[in-house]
């Protein structure tokens, strides 16, 4: 199924000033102070402006950083990096990859046993899907991420 995950005038005024800021001015949010730091629910979270899917809970961890944390995108395609020389550093920055918006930064300092990157993203550039609104939303074919997870579970409750 093609879908078009572009950047539309609707799609931008719909944006919080927060996620204004943080997806087309390249801001951060506070770091602790943000809607899914320490949010474990499976799902999926998606791109707030085009709703194009970029990381699933399953691949969501605890970096300590106060910032959602990914060992890697849904699809290697769902984003894209560019160098970020701003704030006297040098960092690799993630854009989702239809609508062009400001994630976060990636570093390789990620867990070595998950490929070693940590996709730091802010909260206020992803909308989050629980697995059971899945289908309702119009992302039914991601369910199968999910459905191993039960399955173990569903197995360990019966023995």
């Amino acid at each position: 199924m093609l879908h078009d995950y572009s950047k539309t005038p609707e799609a931008l005024s719909r944006l919080t000033d927060s996620q204004y800021r943080v997806t087309q001015q390249d801001r951060t949010e506070p770091a602790f102070r943000n809607e899914y730091w320490d949010h474990h629910e499976p799902g999926l979270y998606v791109d707030v402006v085009s709703g194009q899917p970029l990381f699933s809970s399953t691949d969501k961890y605890d970096s300590g950083t106060g910032w959602p944390s990914f060992t890697k995108p849904i699809a290697a395609d769902a984003v894209r990096t560019k160098t970020d020389r701003s704030h006297w550093m040098t960092r690799t920055e993630v854009r989702s990859a239809g609508a062009d918006s400001h994630l976060g930064h990636v570093f390789d300092d990620g867990p070595a046993e998950a490929g070693g990157q940590r996709y730091c993203m802010n909260s206020a550039a992803l909308r989050f899907i629980p697995v059971a609104d899945l289908e309702a939303e119009g992302y039914g074919e991601y369910r199968a991420l999910f459905d191993t997870a039960d399955t173990i579970s569903t197995k360990e409750d019966a023995s």
